[in-house]
């Protein structure tokens, strides 16, 4: 049987972690074989306090040098078992575990996928037309990508196979944004990524609400093509926004 890690940055995550983790029951756990890790980048605030029975490995960053979420994924993998990563951001919610995994498990049958890139929209209760349209251009942005053959996975939920990320040798850490579309980008080098509509995760949309769509966008792109162009992110540091 397939096993499988799903692994949650943290970072002073208080108000949405406890809901994160509430989606993996220890029925689920033991029906797919999973694990729950929860890598903390030295939150000041009660994320660790809140970190309930659903985690079973926690790691906690304690060096002097601010962590970014690239080196915080990185250190959940090296305490990973599963067969199957999957890389979910704190505030990202699964509406039906059980049939995500399914989906998981048989996408992963496929030899030839080395990787897969879901939809991902905003949490249904706080969705606006403007979320709609922009989540709508993007996924088929990020669904065209990976027909055109370059590779591009939202960092919300990366579903990567484990031989495959330790080839591409996980997240850069030198980046501080950009580091989910490099990733897929040097996985689609080894192998195929499939994008599925039909696989859709949420999101909260508090970065949306405090700087608007435009940018947001833009922060993202130039990263892109900075990490394209120049092999580093333009940003030096990607703001938590709590």
């Amino acid at each position: 049987m397939t096993s499988v890690s799903i692994i949650i940055p943290t970072y002073n995550e208080e108000k949405l972690i406890e809901q994160t983790l509430n989606q993996f029951s220890d029925d689920f756990k033991r029906k797919f074989g999973a694990e729950v890790i929860v890598s903390d980048g030295g939150s000041s605030d009660s994320t660790l306090s809140r970190l309930n029975g659903a985690v079973d490995k926690i790691v906690k960053h304690d060096k002097s040098y601010k962590q970014n979420i690239s080196d915080g994924r990185n250190k959940g993998f090296e305490v990973s078992t599963g067969d199957v990563l999957i890389f979910l951001n704190a505030d990202t919610l699964i509406m039906n575990p059980d049939g995500f995994m399914e989906q998981v498990m048989n996408v992963m049958k496929n030899d030839d996928c080395l990787a897969v890139a879901c939809r991902v929209k905003v949490f249904p209760e706080d969705e606006k037309l403007s979320d709609k349209l922009f989540h709508f251009c993007y996924n088929n942005y990020v669904r065209f990508l990976n027909f055109a053959v370059m590779g591009m996975g939202r960092g919300e939920c990366h579903i990567i196979r484990r031989d495959a990320f330790e080839k591409s040798k996980g997240y850069n850490t030198e980046f501080s944004a950009g580091e989910d579309f490099d990733l897929y980008k040097r996985i689609n080098k080894l192998g195929k990524i499939l994008y599925r509509g039909d696989m859709v995760v949420y999101e909260s949309p508090r970065r949306y609400r405090k700087y608007g769509y435009a940018r947001v966008f833009y922060d993202w792109a130039k990263n892109s093509i900075w990490i394209t162009l120049f092999k580093k992110s333009l940003s030096k540091e990607w703001e938590a926004v709590r």
